[in-house]
């Protein structure tokens, strides 16, 4: 079983399945394998696949508004569910997890100190709250409800802060896209001389990691203040 799994889609309260290799089918859901070739295991289009039970020509006009089987194949699979394998299920999940503590170390503070809590206390109040991961979701859409979940656990507050920063010329045009990946620029200014000032708003969690990360691309030239 584990060389071949179901993806299940219902259309108008029809249901059409399709066979396919696990990891390549995951592959294309994921969006890093565009052709559907290798990876169906038939070409068939099913009603029930367990039972061999194949859907009507007349109910796939019905559904998709074709009879062309890869063309349905393709979008079952981009829009259904996907029954992950074990293994599969096992290393999304643990993926999306670190993810998820990540994002929540990044963004959030302990309000009593306003400094992030370390991803190990993330982790174990997750695991005290019985959190769980949904491998296909969006890590800041489940984020919201996870936070919630470790409220009572442990104390959670969003809080951001403005960082006055200058960046000499020879580094400017390159730290300009990662500042852009920490926040949003509130100010910006091109000197004269080819460096850059901004006033950069970011979650007070990832004050260290632009320090850190500027401090690299720019090799410790540039300056960074929080604004008063």
């Amino acid at each position: 079983m584990d060389k071949v799994t179901v993806v299940r889609l219902t259309v108008e309260g029809e249901k059409f399945e399709i066979l396919v290799k696990p990891d390549p089918a995951l592959e294309f859901k994921l969006g890093k394998k565009k052709e559907i070739s290798g990876v169906l295991v038939s070409d068939e289009i099913y009603s029930d696949s367990n039972k061999g039970t194949r859907a009507s020509a007349e109910k796939m006009t019905k559904a998709f508004k074709t009879t062309d089987a890869a063309s349905i194949a393709s979008f079952i699979l981009q829009k259904g569910e996907l029954n992950l394998t074990t293994d599969q299920r096992r290393k999304m999940v643990a993926e999306k997890r670190k993810q998820v503590v990540d994002f929540i170390a990044k963004s959030f503070v302990d309000p009593r100190s306003h400094l992030p809590h370390p991803p190990l206390r993330i982790e174990q109040a997750m695991d005290d709250a019985r959190v769980s991961i949904d491998p296909f979701r969006n890590v800041e859409e489940q984020t919201k409800e996870i936070v919630e979940q470790l409220r009572p656990i442990i104390p959670l507050k969003s809080e951001n802060m403005l960082l006055e920063i200058a960046v000499p010329a020879q580094f400017a045009a390159q730290s300009y896209s990662v500042l852009k990946s920490f926040g949003t620029l509130k100010k910006e200014e091109w000197q004269s001389n080819g460096s850059l000032k901004v006033i950069l708003d970011i979650p007070a969690a990832a004050r260290a990691n632009v320090i850190d990360r500027l401090g690299s691309v720019t090799k410790g030239t540039a300056l960074v203040e929080v604004a008063k």
